[in-house]
């Protein structure tokens, strides 16, 4: 078993106005604004349009983490004021002018588990290097279930113990409470593999044999 630390996603606060209009020209307008238009929908609700300001998403962005990033919408909306917990789904960009375009939001409950794919971090050195083993880091996320208060960006696995030739798995690794992951268990994580300098001399010399093998060959037949 191979513990792990996790690193805490939080749910930032993005605040919301309701819009009415949509289409092209409008969304045009939001966006000279300084604000981008912006859907959130649900197994419970309606689509409701939204409009965001520019600089809260390009801020949460630039704190990078998971793909799926989980936050906290303040709706406006006349029934629907307060807070609603949601994921974003989607980012439409404008790579020419490196701006956001559209953002789609999924509303999320906290009662229900929801799948997000988390990171995986390799840390120390392992004891196997000592011998001239090489770390190969095979699986970089992988696909969990859980609460969204449970939620993490990522997490951090020590792999200072694994020697030459062993591999870490998804079976060893001790998840934080409440978080299961959903991949085989056999599926490599990490492995700390063999050097492979001796082969590069064993291909050599077969290849010697083989040209020394030819030559006797020719002779025979003059």
């Amino acid at each position: 078993m191979l513990l792990s630390r996790r690193c805490n996603l939080a749910r930032p606060l993005l605040d919301t106005q309701v819009r009415d209009l949509t289409g092209k020209g409008p969304a045009r307008r939001l966006r000279a604004q300084g604000r981008v238009p912006a859907i959130l929908y649900g197994p419970k609700r309606n689509p409701l349009m939204l409009a965001i300001e520019a600089k809260q998403l390009e801020k949460l962005l630039s704190q990078g983490g998971s793909d799926q990033i989980l936050v906290d919408l303040n709706l406006s909306a006349a029934g629907e004021e307060g807070v609603h917990p949601a994921m974003l789904k989607e980012l439409q960009m404008d790579h020419i002018k490196d701006s956001i375009v559209h953002a789609d939001f999924y509303e999320i409950s906290l009662d229900e588990e929801i799948e997000i794919e988390i990171s995986v971090r390799l840390v120390n050195t392992p004891v196997g290097a000592k011998s001239g083993g090489v770390l190969e880091h095979v699986k970089r996320e992988i696909v969990v279930s859980c609460l969204p208060d449970k939620a993490v960006s990522s997490i951090e696995l020590d792999v200072s113990g694994l020697d030459l030739g062993q591999s870490l798995h998804i079976r060893d690794i001790v998840l934080p409470e409440g978080i299961t992951a959903l991949e085989e268990g056999d599926i490599t994580v990490a492995v700390v593999a063999a050097p492979h300098m001796a082969e590069p001399v064993k291909a050599a010399e077969g290849e010697e044999a083989e040209a020394a093998e030819a030559g006797e060959v020719k002779e025979e037949q003059s």
